[in-house]
């Protein structure tokens, strides 16, 4: 075999850079009607601006707040600096066409979004209940949108008006873009753009995209030749001329097929003499790196990537076979990073679903633009000063960044943000304080959040953009921080302190979930946070203790927690503060036992921890976890038919028994907990003494009952609120940690746990 020349990997994989910035575009000729206080939601307020109709039209499941943290004043206030007359429709009666021609035809096209969260997920609970409120509906009321609204808004655009496109956008679509398994249907269903009949679908953070075809819309240009557009999704009937398909509609056959770039082979970890060795190995030196180790790092050298296209197995495939949906599962989370990702395509029925590679970042320039918007920061007038839950969480909240490198598999950020990190500058971050400061009704001098997807990511990214760009890894942080992952927090902590010396500024506290085995590689972070930051508690969600779901939700052991909670003690204690760590778990995770659980709740007991609300594992569309529930198959390896198989929590007494071991301290759990303990073989977990995890009895139904409820009620008051509960010695065994270590006290990462919790971006977990 004759030697062949191979281009050196590194030179391949520079990040992208769009052709054209956000702020580059030349304005639409509407821009002449200047900005609006608000956008309009009638003909009414139309009129008042002047305008005879509407170029584009948003349609949303939320109620319209004029802020930052909702995606349809993004979106609107992005499109009217590009010189659109943007209309908002917003929580529409959707029982007819009417609502969609209240506005009149818009010139361009209808923006369809569900809103800042999934209308599946916000209208029912993990148990498959329906909810009684929505946080962002006025009033809070619930039933204020359809299910699958994006879908029902999308077919009333086309019944209102047939030939106006319908462009899909938001965590909805996102979540929907491709074949996927629906929870509430216990299902695969097809991409959202099919049953929506919409023309295009955009996927993540869509300013770049939006904008984009926007301009070509009003050029003239018809929808269906807007095919090349990063970040979006479309219908072609077959491959186009001149792109390279790559076949990974299969698994467990022999054949030609592209290898997969094995997630954990990345460039950046090749040292000095294994470079040496594969420059041997071009030159055909005996004992060097073979050619198939190094097609894993150049699989088609010579070969465009932005002219190759994988195939997944077919919506068809998917449907009837778990295990194929694991693995195209697998192949869209390996083509996430912008950097190398490659465009999809999935056969449904007669027409191929298109997926192109996702969006370049914003620069942050660019994000600065974004956020720079002339925002109200106030809910719309037409809801007369109706209370909007989610507006009051994060009125005084400022979003620092986006994306989040934390990868963890029950959550939605990587189909959505991608991991990334896309960073405000000071200024831009500092002058949104100053407006929240100036014009927010009801501001006493305190931030409720310097924030976003993770607290502690700003300015925090890879050492080298190459490396970056390379990388297939779906976690920075999993199973250890990576190498070339720069942990230094300094940008946050002077962010911080110049936010606290802005006049009017009384107190800055950090609301959003806290990565903190990223946080214990920098301790003056820790110090500035704990001193400064903490509104007497701290939530962080570790998920779990045991091994075995950590390690399917990509998290970190608790050791990690146990290193931080040091350190938080010692900076509250220097600071002369009480101050504590409340964490949050996860129950009927996938790879959950029974006795991890049992494990869990004897961890909580022994360091006196009541957990008043808990959450049962929510299957989001698309998210890695959800394929493990769905197919009993592990997407972080190499999926095959002998793959082992993961343990699923599927049964609803199975769920109850994880929840109810979360919440060993209610009275109303005891009897199922002292038949499952009896069962497991633990019955020497039940009695009356500290060495028991629930008592041997349960109390009358009068006083004692009622008793021993209040107790517990108590107990978990007095630990939100930060007044301490005295530990006391349990006498239960101690067990190890996989590190070795004594289980401890703790938590992890993200605070994302409550459905109402807002930052300003999107549901980050279900």
């Amino acid at each position: 075999m004759g030697k062949v020349h191979r281009p050196h990997y590194m030179s391949m994989i520079t990040i992208p850079t769009p052709s054209i910035k956000l702020f580059d575009h030349p304005k639409y000729w509407a821009e002449c009607f200047g900005v609006a206080p608000f956008l309009p939601m009638s003909g009414e307020e139309m009129d008042a601006l002047g305008w005879d109709s509407c170029d584009i039209i948003i349609v949303t499941g939320d109620a319209y707040v004029d802020h930052p943290s909702f995606g349809m004043a993004i979106v609107g206030r992005l499109l009217e600096a590009q010189g659109f007359r943007v209309g908002i429709i917003a929580q529409p009666d959707w029982h007819s066409a009417d609502a969609f021609m209240a506005m009149g035809k818009p010139n361009l096209f209808f923006g369809v979004a569900a809103g800042n969260m999934d209308s599946m997920i916000n209208r029912y609970t993990a148990e498959r209940k329906m909810r009684s409120d929505d946080a962002y509906t006025p009033g809070g009321m619930g039933g204020k949108r359809p299910d699958r609204c994006s879908l029902v808004y999308s077919q009333r655009c086309k019944e209102a008006w047939p030939d106006v496109p319908v462009i899909l956008g938001g965590i909805e679509a996102s979540l929907r873009r491709i074949a996927h398994y629906d929870y509430w249907q216990d299902s695969v269903r097809r991409s959202i753009l099919l049953d929506a009949t919409a023309d295009l679908l955009l996927y993540g953070n869509a300013e770049r995209a939006i904008v984009e075809v926007a301009h070509r819309l009003a050029r003239g240009e018809d929808v269906e030749r807007i095919n090349d557009v990063r970040g979006t999704a479309l219908i072609r009937k077959d491959t186009p001329a001149g792109w390279w398909e790559i076949d990974s509609s299969r698994i467990d056959r022999p054949g030609k097929i592209d290898r997969v770039v094995n997630p954990y082979i990345n460039v950046r970890e090749m040292d000095e003499g294994e470079k040496q060795r594969r420059e041997a190995a071009m030159h055909g030196v005996p004992g060097s790196t073979s050619d198939d180790e190094l097609e894993q790092f150049n699989p088609h050298p010579g070969r465009d990537r932005d002219r190759t296209v994988i195939r997944l197995p077919s919506f068809e495939k998917v449907r009837n076979d778990a295990v194929l949906y694991a693995h195209a599962n697998r192949v869209l989370h390996l083509e996430t990073n912008p950097g190398n990702a490659r465009a999809l395509v999935q056969r449904h029925g007669g027409l191929d679903l298109w997926v192109n590679a996702p969006p370049i970042p914003l620069s942050t320039a660019e994000m600065d633009y974004v956020f720079g918007m002339p925002f109200a920061r106030v809910p719309h007038p037409s809801y007369g000063g109706a209370k909007i839950p989610a507006y009051e969480m994060i009125r005084f909240s400022v979003n620092i960044m986006r994306g989040c490198f934390g990868g963890c598999t029950f959550c939605s950020i990587t189909e959505h943000e991608g991991r990334i990190i896309q960073n405000r500058s000071q200024e831009s971050i500092l002058n949104e304080v100053e407006q929240i400061r100036d014009k927010v009704p009801g501001f006493t001098g305190a931030i409720s959040d310097l924030g976003g997807p993770t607290a502690n990511m700003y300015r925090i990214a890879c050492k080298s953009r190459e490396i970056e760009a390379a990388c297939r890894k779906p976690s920075c942080v999993f199973p250890g921080i990576c190498p070339n992952l720069k942990t230094d927090h300094s940008a946050l902590t002077q962010l911080y302190r110049k936010t606290r010396e802005l006049p009017g500024v009384n107190k800055v506290l950090i609301a959003s979930g806290l990565r903190y085995d990223l946080a214990i590689e920098d301790p003056a972070y820790v110090k500035e946070l704990v001193t400064h930051h903490v509104g007497g508690q701290l939530k962080i969600a570790p998920e779990h203790t045991e091994t075995g779901p950590l390690s399917k939700m990509m998290k970190p052991g608790i050791g990690s927690y146990d290193r931080f909670k040091k350190l938080f003690e010692k900076y509250s204690r220097e600071a002369g503060k009480q101050q504590y760590l409340i964490p949050y778990f996860i129950a009927a995770h996938p790879g959950t036992t029974d006795e991890d659980m049992l494990n869990l709740a004897i961890w909580l007991k022994r360091n006196n921890f009541t957990a008043d609300q808990v959450q049962a594992f929510y299957p989001s569309p698309m998210a890695t976890a959800t394929a493990m529930y769905h197919s009993g198959r592990n997407p972080l390896r190499k999926v095959t038919y002998k793959s082992d198989e993961v343990l699923r929590v599927k049964d609803p007494q199975q769920r109850k028994l994880h929840k109810a071991l979360l919440r060993y301290h209610d009275p109303n759990n005891w009897e199922m907990l002292r038949k499952a303990l009896r069962k497991m073989g633990r019955a020497d977990l039940i009695g009356d003494g500290d060495s028991h995890l629930i008592p041997a009895s349960q109390p009358e139904s009068g006083k004692g009952y009622q008793a021993q409820r209040r107790k517990n009620t108590e107990q978990a008051h007095k630990r939100r609120t930060g007044r301490k509960i005295l530990t006391q010695h349990t006498g239960l065994p101690p067990r190890e940690t996989e590190a070795g270590e004594p289980a401890g006290t703790g938590g992890k990462s993200r605070n994302s746990r409550s459905r109402n919790k807002v930052t300003g971006r999107n549901q980050r977990r279900s």
